[in-house]
């Protein structure tokens, strides 16, 4: 929470130590990397201080400001991750994100077009599966694609977002391996917090910390 933007209203749990073990446990100095949800520009902020090449996507002109501000050496591109192939080029060795959440109980509210319009869990996940189908296009045969994902418990119903993404990852890709986030406290309405990583179809193993 200490890492909350003031102009933010949620709480972070998307951190720069998590970014930051991701970041070099599978990558190296001079690596290209990639945020297609880039919000805050957390992402971005910590690839920068770690001597990577960072590239983020985000369809808020506000967080677009915020993350460019944090992360002035990067590239931050407007868009929308949906037309992520037409926004940037790749390759890239490694693609980071947390994307907006959705519960099965949410309102209609759109959480890829910033809550607005309408949309449904499952449409939102086949959604989901193109923008990931896309990022695991854009990486070198020997990179990562890393969602953090929770899932969700919102008191009245149990939203298992985590493993409806890790399905969708190992339906367009690999999914490669599972990481359990432990937390000091838990997070309000998640239920389990995770890093999944997954890999192009027929790639090896890569390097690993």
């Amino acid at each position: 929470m200490s890492e909350r933007h003031p102009l933010a209203d949620e709480d972070v749990h998307f951190s720069r130590d998590l970014v930051a073990a991701v970041l070099e446990d599978l990558t190296k100095p001079g690596d290209r990397v990639l945020d297609p949800f880039v919000g805050l520009g957390t992402t971005l902020q910590v690839a920068e201080s770690l001597g990577r090449s960072a590239v983020g996507v985000e369809m808020l002109p506000d967080r677009c400001e915020i993350a460019r501000s944090v992360a002035p050496a990067s590239l931050v591109v407007q868009g929308e991750a949906r037309e992520l192939s037409r926004l940037v080029e790749g390759p890239f060795d490694l693609v980071l994100t947390s994307q907006p959440y959705m519960a099965i109980d949410d309102g209609p509210e759109d959480p890829l077009s910033a809550y607005t319009g309408s949309t449904s869990y499952e449409r939102y996940l086949g959604e989901l599966r193109g923008i990931f189908a896309q990022c695991l296009d854009l990486l070198t045969p020997q990179g990562h694609l890393v969602v953090n994902v929770a899932n969700i418990h919102s008191g009245a119903h149990f939203t298992p977002l985590a493993w409806d993404v890790g399905r969708i990852l190992d339906d367009v890709g690999h999914l490669t391996q599972d990481v359990f986030v432990c937390w000091d406290r838990p997070w309000h309405d998640l239920a389990g917090d995770y890093l999944l990583v997954a890999r192009r179809r027929g790639q090896g193993a890569g390097r690993q910390g």
